[in-house]
């Protein structure tokens, strides 16, 4: 049976176009057919891989999703991949990428792993969030990083009551609320202050952004819990955001309920030395050089 490989990549970024030219090269050389989104393919210049118009029909039946670019990038393979139950695998050819399991400089080490199945699957946590309104359903949403309900107006603050497990824990007035999952933790919910989460502890986040309230610290709560944010008509309208890419607006009154996802995100994880704590130095630019190799 031939393997497949669907790749995406940030086209916008010729580095990254050129990239996805050498990869495919050295797949389709090795007998792995080459899978790409039609537009895609058209900009990156390839000709000679198998084109579709839909993500979802482009990765069933793949046994990986290679994607080439940053954070955002390996979100839009997150979609694809967590609904197939196919391994994503991503490189990091943007800026930051902590989603990313390899750098451009691993990418030739990460395609020969690749073509070796030479990886491992690791699940991570996802976010399974609802959004209703007297009652009556708004929308339903899911995210691998955060689902943030933010103030829709830039004028005015929002004014939301967080809940822990059913019982009213705080009112903020403030720009927002993220629950975030440990693998988001450094995303915005770091921006917005709170912890970071090494990404195999079990746990869910709750952030507040910029609160006006005695108390308003980062929580970090157990992954059986119910956090909900209910939206008070005393302040600003606010929007859902899944990860920043999935929205739903919600009026006074909305609430919004988060809970471990029932459906996780498979990340494929080629062997090398690097680990959580090396990605948090590298990317951080976290200066260590005068520990390293020191007596303990």
């Amino acid at each position: 049976m031939t393997r497949a490989v669907l790749l995406l990549a940030h086209t916008g970024r010729p580095k990254v176009a050129e990239a996805a030219r050498s990869v495919a090269q050295r797949l389709s050389d090795a007998g792995v057919q080459v899978r790409m989104l039609e537009p895609e393919a058209r900009e990156v210049g390839l000709s000679d891989v198998t084109r579709f118009a839909s993500g979802s029909d482009a990765v069933a039946g793949a046994e990986l999703v290679l994607v080439l670019g940053g954070d955002g990038t390996i979100l839009r393979a997150a979609e694809l991949a967590r609904d197939a139950a196919v391994p994503l695998l991503g490189v990091n050819l943007g800026r930051v990428g902590f989603l990313a399991e390899a750098e451009s400089s691993d990418l030739e080490a990460t395609v020969e792993h690749v073509l070796a199945r030479d990886y491992a699957v690791e699940e991570r946590l996802t976010l399974d969030v609802t959004a209703s309104f007297d009652g009556q359903l708004l929308g339903t949403g899911w995210a691998l990083n955060e689902a943030s309900v933010e103030k829709g107006a830039r004028e005015r603050m929002l004014e939301v009551v967080v809940e822990v497990d059913g019982r009213p824990l705080s009112r903020w007035g403030c720009d927002g609320v993220v629950a975030a999952t440990p693998t988001g933790s450094t995303a915005y919910a770091f921006s917005a202050g709170g912890p970071v989460v090494w990404p195999t502890v079990e746990a869910l986040l709750v952030v507040p952004i910029s609160a006006h309230a005695l108390f308003a610290r980062a929580m970090v709560v157990g992954t059986s819990s119910v956090i909900a944010m209910e939206v008070l008509p005393s302040g600003a309208d606010a929007v859902l955001a899944c990860d920043g890419r999935r929205t739903i607006d919600l009026p006074h009154g909305a609430r919004v309920e988060v809970r471990r996802g029932s459906t996780p995100v498979p990340l494929a994880r080629t062997p090398h030395p690097r680990t959580f704590t090396d990605t948090l130095v590298e990317k951080f630019d976290l200066d260590v050089d005068g520990w390293r190799g020191r007596d303990r």
